[in-house]
């Protein structure tokens, strides 16, 4: 893989990266706190065998439920948003070395 190409595919992926996080910005912080604050609840509704009182350590729980849903949510975007940004990256490379003459294979025929 030659210099460029990696550039390329470097500069793809940080790119992805970077509207992934942005992605989760705009659409993706409300329903990882939703999803984490509800999926907490549920968890200690099925341990504790019924409904839970709102004391002290079920709103611990359910902030790191908060928390986790949020990362979750963050890391998939941002990976996700990586991958796509690898993937077009590649495909503009392939697409623009269909029409580039391969120069230094003939320079090296002739010496």
């Amino acid at each position: 893989m030659t210099e460029d190409r990696k550039r390329t595919m470097k500069v793809g992926t940080k790119i992805g990266a970077a509207l992934g996080a942005i992605v989760f910005a705009v659409f993706g912080i409300l329903p990882g706190f939703y999803f984490g604050s509800y999926g907490a609840l549920v968890l200690m509704s099925r341990l504790a065998g019924g409904p839970v009182e709102p004391t002290t350590i079920v709103r611990m729980i359910t902030v790191v439920g908060v928390a986790l849903g949020i990362f979750c949510g963050a890391a998939v975007s941002i990976v996700l948003g990586s991958v796509f940004g690898t993937a077009l990256a590649w495909i503009v490379d392939v697409i623009g070395s269909t029409g580039k003459v391969k120069e230094a294979e003939e320079v090296k025929a002739k010496g």
